[in-house]
């Protein structure tokens, strides 16, 4: 992970158009607006990579929250209507000519984030299976896309490409502004992170063992969903739905620390969601060059293929731990049951053969066979 971060970071930083060489980096970011290099590299490039290293911690720990919630590695935000809803928070003024601030997109994408994840939770039923709860955001957020195809159609030309490289998820033409812009929402976030992920690890054994526990699952599950909220809807907000980050960085982190919890994966899960996004921004900006292609499409086309690897790879891993788990202990209850057995038990013929045996033996004090003649009788006796 360190060495994709600083493999990807000076990418970030030093590829493009002027190409900055990485001794150079450190003395373009001092020299700032007096050359080319300094505004390229402080204006441009530093603060793109610093909101693709924040988005994508936002998205992962987000999508381990949900995971973890709903006891399904296939929830993301993308298929709880999540994603879709803060997209539709922002796009609709756009598309409609609503004169709005910069300040109150995030609050748009909130309330369209809130909007999706709780008509799944309503529609599905909140003490309902995660399966259905799964299955139900699915539908909220083919919905929810159906309507902003809808103002697609009724977008112009101009509003329709802006609309689209958004909905990709784009980094492009990203400023200090809207770093700082995410700031404040971090700072409500970060602390309901670390205390929300003693109560997955709780969620994660069931509904009914989390009431016994004195969890109540249904209010947390609705607390699990309302920081997921918190933590993509300015994402959104700023760079679109950049598609699953929450899915692959989950898998990430359990799949390197499999016999860890929901405490552990968190923090691992949200660095692996900045790498994600840092790694993808890069052939992003260089691949088409100079065109740019949007970070999200990336992130799907890398994300989807390798999450479904590690999800199989992690089953073979429980099953092969399972498996030989269960073999030591068949071999344990057997060892258990050899030291139990009488210690010369092999050695002990059967009750009959040992009387007659015992009669046999010469010189021994007690009584002898009896004639031939008595056999019979002895038998029936």
């Amino acid at each position: 992970m360190v060495v994709l971060l600083a493999v990807s970071s000076v990418g970030a930083l030093s590829l493009g158009t002027p190409y900055v060489p990485p001794y150079r980096l450190v003395a373009a970011v001092l020299e700032g607006e007096t050359t080319l290099a300094g505004v390229v590299v402080s204006e441009l490039r530093v603060p793109r990579l610093l909101l693709a290293l924040v988005a994508g911690a936002c998205l992962g720990a987000a999508g381990l929250v949900l995971q973890e919630a709903l006891r399904n590695p296939l929830a993301v935000p993308e298929m709880l209507g999540v994603s879709s809803g803060a997209a539709l928070g922002v796009a609709a003024p756009l598309v409609l000519a609503f004169s709005l601030p910069a300040a109150v997109q995030p609050l748009l994408a909130i309330g369209g984030a809130a909007l999706g994840g709780g008509l799944t939770l309503l529609v599905a039923g909140i003490g309902r299976s995660p399966s259905a709860v799964l299955l139900t955001g699915a539908a909220v957020a083919a919905a929810l896309q159906a309507a902003l195809l809808v103002l697609m159609v009724m977008a112009d030309q101009l509003d329709l490409q802006l609309i689209y490289r958004y909905l990709l998820g784009s980094l492009s033409a990203r400023t200090w502004d809207d770093v700082t812009g995410m700031w404040p929402w971090l700072l409500v976030a970060v602390p309901a992170l670390v205390l929300c992920a003693p109560v997955l690890s709780v969620l994660r054994l069931g509904d009914e063992d989390a009431q016994a526990l004195g969890v109540r699952a249904r209010r947390a599950r609705l607390a699990a969903l309302a920081i997921a909220v918190v933590l993509i809807a300015p994402v959104t907000a700023v760079c679109g739905p950049v598609a699953w980050v929450g899915f692959l960085a989950p898998h990430l982190s359990r799949w390197f620390n499999p016999a860890a919890g929901a405490v552990r994966w968190l923090p691992w899960s949200a660095a692996w969601g900045a790498v994600v996004v840092a790694v993808a921004d890069v052939p992003a900006r260089l691949a088409l060059a100079p065109v740019e292609t949007p970070a999200g499409a990336w992130t799907a086309l890398l994300g989807v293929p390798a999450g479904v690897a590690l999800m199989r790879s992690s089953g073979r891993r429980r099953t092969a731990r399972h498996g030989r788990a269960a073999s030591v202990g068949t071999r344990e209850q057997l060892s258990g049951l050899r030291k139990t057995a009488p210690a010369g038990a092999d050695d002990v013929p059967p009750t009959g053969a040992a009387s007659h045996a015992h009669r046999s033996e010469p010189g021994h004090g007690g009584p002898t066979l009896p004639p031939a003649g008595a056999a019979g009788t002895e038998d029936v006796r």
